[in-house]
């Protein structure tokens, strides 16, 4: 699959090409704050609405401002996990992940959606974590069920806003860890933001690097690590040795 995206943003245009072949690698975002990177991910799942561009997702076209396309984000086949996850405190671990089932065709029961949502616990091996409430959980479990969530309407891309942040050393380790494994072992393309060397590392990603509104380099990590194009990437991956 080939995606490709470009709007208006602050005062310039960005412009975000990436082309994921066949081992669908995940795609990182990164940058200051500021940058743009959680207004890219807002725009993909349609919370946000660009002045102008493109975003074609495959063979659909997913908004088009100059032809007047936009789909609501239903309709996109996007799961978006915000920073901070945003699960709903009142429903059980169960129940939010049966949120995200409310729209796809098959599960118009309530029966049916939480049959399929421990279905889904069970694969990211969550399911004693079901009848819990969300305030019970630690942070990477809330990580794990809003990624369950997310997963839940079967999406063709998946979108993560830093979703390792807030964790402590060892529950950030692991749950990178977990993480590298799930999306290596699903053929789900995926763009992450994150302020964490490590996560790049980890994940083994393609990096493209936003700065004021604009990419300013992309690549494989080996190459930003070895040839920084911005004060920004040298410090990024200051420390840390080019992997092979």
């Amino acid at each position: 699959m080939n995606w490709q995206v470009a709007f208006e943003l602050r005062a310039g245009i960005l412009e975000v090409q990436v082309a994921l072949q066949g081992d669908r690698r995940p795609v990182v975002l990164i940058g200051p704050n500021g940058a743009g990177k959680t207004t890219v991910l807002r725009t993909l799942c349609g919370a946000h609405y660009p002045r102008t561009g493109r975003f074609q997702l495959g063979e659909e076209v997913l908004f088009d401002v100059k032809q007047g396309v936009f789909l609501p984000p239903e309709r996109r086949g996007v799961g978006y996990v915000p920073q901070g996850n945003r699960l709903f405190p009142h429903l059980s671990v169960l129940d939010n992940v049966a949120f995200g089932l409310r729209v796809e065709t098959g599960a118009n029961s309530r029966a049916a959606r939480r049959n399929a949502a421990e279905s889904l616990l069970g694969v990211l091996d969550c399911t004693a974590l079901a009848g819990r409430s969300i305030a019970g959980l630690s942070g990477g479990e809330r990580q794990k069920v809003a990624l369950a969530r997310a997963l839940a309407s079967r999406p063709r891309l998946l979108l993560l806003d830093e979703p390792l942040a807030a964790l402590d050393v060892v529950t950030r380790r692991e749950l990178r860890n977990w993480m590298a494994d799930y999306l290596a072992s699903q053929s789900l393309p995926a763009l992450i933001v994150t302020h964490d060397p490590r996560d790049v590392l980890a994940l083994d990603a393609w990096v493209v690097v936003l700065e004021n509104g604009r990419v300013v380099q992309q690549g494989e990590s080996s190459t930003l690590v070895s040839s920084p194009a911005s004060r920004f990437v040298e410090a990024f991956f200051e420390g840390l040795e080019a992997p092979t």
